[in-house]
C-alpha cells in the first residue's frame, strides 16, 4: 500500500491520489467519513486562541524578510522556551557544573541543537495541519495507544510540575531567611498560579510580554552571578567545543546523559505545536505556510539561543565556584558573610569534601561566597523559573487533554488538576523529610522526563515525515535520520538510567520494575512500526493483524495554493 500522498497541485480544488489496490480502496472507503469530519472539524481546532489570533502584517512579500512580520510571529518560541529553564534545568546545570566543571557545556550545547531541531518539526506540523500534534494523535492512533499516550503526557506534566512546586518553594524559603518554611512555600504555588492565570484575560500579548519580562529576570540575575564569579574564558570554549569528558566520574556520566532528559521536555513539543495556531496563518496558501515556518523558526531559534547562554552560566558559576572547596572552607565564608540562612546544616565545620549539590545548597553557597545579594538574586531567579514553567505546563497540559480526549476544562480546573497531584507528594516530603530530600526528587523527576521523551519525539517524527499529512512540507533526509538517531538514543539512555537506578533499590520491587519495562518497551516498540510504516516501510503490511493494529489512515488535508487564487486569476 502506498503510504503518502502525491505532491500538491496547484489547484485549490485537485483532490489527493490514492492507490488502486482493492485493500487500500476498501480501507478507504471506511475512513473516508472519517477524514471529511477530520477536514470539517479542522477549522474548529483553535483552542484558546479562536478569539484572541495575532494578525501577520502584509507588508512586502512572503519570500523577504521583513522586521515586523518577525514581531507578529515573535512570542510561541519565548514561551516554548521557557520549559527549557525549569527548576529542574537549573539544578541539572549545577550539577553538572559541580561534577563536571566545564567538560559538558557541549553536551548542553547539543541537546539545545536537538531541541530546536524538535522544535522545529513540532512548530511545523502545527501550522501545516491548522492542529496541535495531540489533536493529530486524536485522528491517527487507535483508542488505547491515544490513551496511553495522553496518560504518559500527563506523567511528564505532573514530574515537571512538580520540579516547579519545589523550586519556588525553594525560592520563598530563601527570599525569606527561612521564615517561610518549605511546606509554607508549597501552599503559596497553590495560589500563585491562578493569579497569573488572570493575565490572560487581557490579551495573549500582554501575556506574552510577562512571559518575557521572566525570562529577562532570569537572564540578568543568573547573568549577574555568572560575571561576579568571573569563569574562565578558556575553559568555557574548551568545554563547548571540545567533545570529551577525560577526568569525569560516574556521577559526571550521569549528569552528561541527564542534561538531555532535562533540556528536551516531552510535553514541550505538545505545547509548540498548539502555541503556533495564535498566529492568523491562511493554511491554504502555500507560500503562507512557508513564510510562517521560516519565522516561526527563527523567533525558536533566537529564544533557544536565549535559553542556552542562561544555562550555560549557572553552569559556570558552579563550574567555577566550588572548584577544590571543603566544607570547612565554605562554613568560614558563612560566618564572614553573615548570611541569616542556616548554613550549618548545609556546610558543617568539616574537612569533607562536598558532595553534591542542588538548588537549595546552591543558593547557600552563593551567598556564603559572594554576599547576601547573591543568595537573594539567585532566589528571585529560580523564582522566575518555577512561576514561568508552572504556567507553560498548565497550557501544555490543557492542550493535551483537548486534543487527545477531545475535550475541554477551563484552565483554573486544569491547574487544580495538575498541581494537586503534584502538590500531595511534594507537600508530604516537605513537612515530613526536609529539603535535602525534596531537592533529591529532581534527579528522579529529570529521568521520569527521559522516560516519557519517546512518546511525543516518535509521533512527531512519525506525523511530519508523512507525504500524506504534511505533503510539501514533509521532513527531509536529514531531519528524519537525526530524528530516528535520537530517538534510538533516548531508548538507550532511559535503560541505562533504569539499570543505574534499580541497583540502589530492594530485591522485592525489582520484578514490578521489569513488568513495567515491558510494557515501556512494547508501547515505544509499537509507536516505532507506525512510524517506519509512514516512513514507507510498505512490508510491515504482509504482517498479519499490522494494518487492524495500526489503525486507521492517515487523512488526507486539502491541498495548498501556491499563491493567493485572485493572484492565480491574473
Amino acid at each position: 500500500m502506498e503510504p503518502t500522498a502525491p505532491p500538491y497541485e496547484d489547484s485549490p480544488t485537485a483532490n489527493p491520489k490514492h492507490s488502486t489496490n482493492p485493500v487500500d480502496e476498501e480501507r478507504h472507503s471506511e475512513n473516508r467519513g472519517d477524514r471529511q469530519t477530520d477536514e470539517a472539524s479542522r477549522e474548529d481546532n483553535d483552542t484558546y486562541f479562536a478569539d484572541n489570533k495575532i494578525s501577520i502584517p502584509e507588508y512586502g512579500d512572503s519570500y523577504s524578510f521583513s522586521f515586523r512580520k518577525l514581531w507578529a510571529f515573535t512570542g510561541p518560541g519565548f514561551l516554548m522556551s521557557i520549559a527549557y529553564l525549569d527548576p529542574g534545568n537549573i539544578e541539572s546545570d549545577l550539577q553538572s557544573g559541580f561534577h563536571a566543571g566545564y567538560s559538558l557545556l557541549w553536551v548542553l550545547l547539543l541537546a539545545t541543537l536537538l531541541g530546536l531541531l524538535l522544535q522545529r518539526l513540532s512548530a511545523r506540523l502545527g501550522v501545516v495541519t491548522g492542529m496541535h500534534l495531540a489533536e493529530v494523535c486524536y485522528r491517527k492512533y487507535p483508542t488505547v495507544p491515544r490513551i496511553l499516550l495522553w496518560i504518559m503526557v500527563e506523567i511528564a506534566i505532573i514530574g515537571s510540575d512538580m520540579q516547579e512546586v519545589i523550586g519556588t518553594a525553594i525560592a520563598f524559603n530563601l527570599l525569606s531567611n527561612g521564615k517561610i518554611p518549605l511546606y509554607g512555600g508549597v501552599l503559596i504555588t497553590i495560589t500563585d498560579t491562578f493569579v497569573f492565570l488572570f493575565l490572560d484575560k487581557y490579551g495573549l500579548r500582554k501575556l506574552e510580554a510577562f512571559f518575557g519580562f521572566l525570562i529577562t529576570t532570569m537572564a540578568i540575575t543568573f547573568g549577574l552571578e555568572f560575571f561576579t564569579v568571573t569563569p574562565d574564558v578558556k575553559s568555557i570554549a574548551r568545554g563547548l567545543f571540545v567533545p570529551g569528558c577525560s577526568n569525569c566520574d560516574q556521577q559526571a556520566t550521569l549528569q552528561a546523559v541527564g542534561i538531555i532528559g532535562a533540556i528536551i521536555m516531552p510535553h514541550n513539543l505538545y505545547l509548540h505545536s498548539a502555541l503556533v495556531k495564535s498566529r492568523e496563518v491562511d493554511t491554504h496558501r502555500k507560500d503562507k505556510v512557508r513564510e510562517a515556518n521560516r519565522y516561526f523558526f527563527i523567533e525558536a531559534t533566537v529564544a533557544l539561543m536565549v535559553s542556552f547562554v542562561i544555562n550555560l552560566f549557572v553552569v559556570c558559576v558552579f563550574a567555577e565556584g566550588l572548584n577544590n572547596q571543603t566544607s570547612l572552607d565554605i562554613n568560614k565564608k558563612c560566618v564572614n558573610q553573615s548570611i541569616k540562612v542556616d548554613y550549618e546544616h548545609v556546610f558543617p565545620p568539616n574537612n569533607e569534601t562536598i558532595g553534591n549539590m542542588d538548588i537549595y545548597k546552591g543558593g547557600v553557597f552563593l551567598g556564603c561566597q559572594y554576599g547576601a545579594a547573591a543568595l537573594y538574586i539567585w532566589a528571585v531567579g529560580i523564582l522566575a523559573s518555577g512561576q514561568s514553567s508552572t504556567m507553560t505546563g498548565t497550557y501544555a497540559g490543557q492542550f493535551a487533554m483537548e486534543g487527545f480526549l477531545n475535550i475541554k476544562w477551563a484552565r483554573w480546573k486544569r491547574v487544580l488538576f495538575t498541581r494537586s497531584i503534584a502538590i500531595m507528594p511534594t507537600l508530604s516530603i516537605a513537612v515530613f523529610k526536609g529539603v535535602y530530600q525534596l531537592t533529591g526528587m529532581n534527579d528522579l523527576l529529570n529521568v521520569l522526563m527521559s522516560m516519557q521523551l519517546p512518546f511525543a519525539l516518535i509521533p512527531v517524527l512519525t506525523f511530519t515525515s508523512s507525504k500524506a499529512l504534511m505533503h510539501d512540507f514533509k521532513n527531509g533526509i536529514f531531519a528524519t535520520v537525526v530524528c530516528c538517531i535520537l530517538a534510538v538514543v533516548i531508548i538507550g539512555i532511559n535503560m541505562f538510567f533504569v539499570i543505574t537506578y534499580v541497583q540502589d533499590l530492594p530485591v522485592v520491587v525489582l520484578p514490578f520494575i521489569g513488568i513495567v519495562m515491558l510494557l515501556y518497551l512494547l508501547f515505544v516498540f509499537y509507536l516505532g512500526l507506525v512510524c517506519v510504516y509512514n516512513l514507507g516501510g510498505t512490508f510491515l503490511e504482509r504482517i498479519p493483524g499490522f494494518m487492524w493494529i495500526i489503525g486507521r489512515d492517515l487523512y488526507d488535508l486539502e491541498p495548498l495554493e501556491e499563491t493567493s487564487p485572485a493572484t492565480n486569476d491574473k
